[in-house]
């Protein structure tokens, strides 16, 4: 069994119109034990911008620590958010930057840019980036995912739809595989607001 794998996961993140969601799955396992079911695999760094990170969970919790703390050093720098480009360069360079022993993270980053254009990406454990216009997924469900997904998108949902969306893609991908699943988390950002939603699945 891969590193990646030993705690098991789930991400997406797509693309709506003005508007984004980002989704995980609850589940924190030791390979086919489960420890918990209500892991927080998705952060908010600031109202417009959220990252998920799929992976180990004592390095992602670890590498969410160092870029909060790179963070706020830009806001006091720069008296402003980061903006969501800037911040995947940021976080590609911070595991580059540890190449040799890598981060065992697979990070996803959504968040609203200039004009309120949609902005996704995710990358490998040493940062090279994978930009996206319609969705990225990551985790041991990331094959699933991908098929849920390239059947269900459709460019410039409003909203609802793409909560609707995200959410089947989600829990529909989440059942076929062993390792992530117990329900899920849903974020969707708008220019004007973030709902937050706790879906419920099949708890085994």
């Amino acid at each position: 069994m891969s590193i990646f794998e030993y705690n098991g996961s789930a991400l997406i993140a797509m693309v709506g119109k003005n508007c984004f969601a980002i989704a995980s799955d609850r589940r924190l396992g030791v390979q086919l034990q489960t420890i918990a079911t209500d892991f927080q695999r998705i952060y908010k760094v600031h109202d417009r911008l959220f990252l998920g990170l799929s992976g180990l969970a004592t390095d992602a919790q670890t590498l969410y620590q160092r870029l909060v703390f790179r963070h706020k050093l830009y806001q006091l720098r720069e008296e402003r958010d980061m903006k969501p480009e800037t911040f995947a360069s940021l976080v590609s360079a911070i595991l580059y930057e540890k190449r040799f022993g890598p981060y065992f993270c697979q990070p996803v980053i959504a968040g609203l840019g200039d004009e309120d254009k949609p902005f996704i990406c995710t990358m490998d454990s040493i940062g090279a980036k994978e930009l996206a216009k319609d969705f990225v997924v990551a985790g041991t469900a990331s094959e699933s995912l991908y098929g849920a997904c390239e059947s269900m998108f459709r460019p410039d949902m409003e909203p609802e739809d793409l909560f609707e969306t995200i959410s089947q893609a989600l829990l529909s991908s989440v059942d076929r595989d062993c390792l992530s699943g117990w329900g899920g988390h849903v974020y969707v950002v708008t220019p004007t607001e973030v709902k937050e939603r706790i879906l419920k699945g099949r708890m085994d």
